[in-house]
């Protein structure tokens, strides 16, 4: 091809070999391309299949704990081995000391209907009272009331409302803050189930198997 006089190559020739070359290389890519495609899918089937017998074995050992758990429970409240205002959350931990492993209630703040009059109240109030006085406290008190990106308040921030609480003794603050509190109760989700182990230095070591901490 390097010797090849082009000059005696009639235009058609030349046409037609650019196309033979193009189609070869579309062709080249396509083999590619699903090469990469089939080596793809492969990888996820395996990642899906173990990703899914990894949560059905997660799932049963967590039934497991749960049914331990209620047995010791059972067993510990006998000889008051539990406080009893616990709500839940114990440890068991092995005769050498060097185990343990703790149930740890989980829950979650609900707000119901209240909250809406509530905000709605102490909404007014900040931008036709605080918002003239003071815009940066306007801005943070403001904040402690606005809800995330599911649509429900956030715990933290309306504890930290509730700290200015004698601030201020307009009638709309103090019925929204009194609606707010007693729109409140905290929803029981269930149990979480923490693992340690010591160290050689003799510390708590947790045995973490929550897979974005890994």
């Amino acid at each position: 091809m390097e010797n090849l006089d082009l000059s005696k190559v009639s235009a058609e020739d030349l046409r037609k070999a650019l196309q033979e070359r193009l189609k070869q290389e579309q062709i080249d890519r396509e083999r590619e391309k699903q090469a990469y495609e089939d080596e793809r899918d492969e990888l996820i089937n395996e990642i899906i299949e173990k990703s899914d017998k990894i949560s059905v074995d997660l799932k049963l050992f967590k039934e497991g704990l749960n049914t331990v758990f209620i047995d010791h429970e059972e067993r510990l409240k006998n000889y008051g081995g539990i406080r009893s205002n616990s709500k839940g959350g114990f440890s068991l931990i092995h005769s050498s000391g060097n185990f343990k492993v703790s149930r740890i209630r989980s829950t979650e703040p609900t707000w119901d209907e209240r909250s809406s009059k509530a905000l709605e109240l102490i909404s007014d109030f900040l931008r036709d009272t605080v918002k003239k006085k003071d815009s940066k406290l306007f801005e943070i008190l403001y904040s402690f009331i606005q809800k995330n990106e599911k649509g429900e308040l956030e715990y933290s921030k309306v504890m930290h409302l509730f700290k200015h609480r004698d601030k201020y003794n307009d009638a709309r603050w103090v019925e929204g803050l009194n609606l707010i509190q007693e729109s409140y109760s905290v929803h029981l989700k269930g149990f979480r189930y923490d693992f340690y182990k010591k160290n050689e230095e003799g510390k708590w070591e947790k045995i973490d198997i929550n897979f974005t901490s890994l």
